[in-house]
């Protein structure tokens, strides 16, 4: 049974910092890559950043570039969302979506809350 558990959210003020994790189970966790979507309330869940299977490739949504950092040890079967500089606007709920895409294999977490306050 695959799982994907988030942790590492809470309320912080802006301009704090927070480091979601993202650890998984029941799964080859170096054959997927790694994404974090967010949801506010009332408005669709939204992509944030992505990793691939060996962490040697990023990408991130414009709007946390230079804030946000992602990363994984395979090691541990475990990646990370480094959230540095926080606005009011991050506040959402946070998922973790492991994919292989060769295989239409796709895995989500269960979120976790991540609240900041101006």
């Amino acid at each position: 049974q695959v799982q994907l558990v988030e942790s590492g959210g809470g309320l912080v003020q802006a301009g704090g910092s927070l480091r979601l994790s993202c650890a998984a189970s029941g799964l080859t966790f170096s054959r997927y890559g790694i994404n974090w979507f967010r949801q506010a309330p009332g408005k669709e869940r939204e992509f944030v950043a992505t990793i691939n299977w060996s962490g040697g490739s990023t990408y991130y949504k414009d709007s946390v570039k230079g804030r946000f950092t992602m990363s994984r040890d395979n090691a541990k079967n475990t990646a990370y969302l480094q959230m540095n500089s926080l606005k009011p606007e991050d506040t959402a709920v946070y998922y973790c979506n492991a994919e292989e895409s060769s295989r239409g294999l796709d895995y989500w977490g269960q979120g976790t809350q991540v609240t900041v306050s101006s």
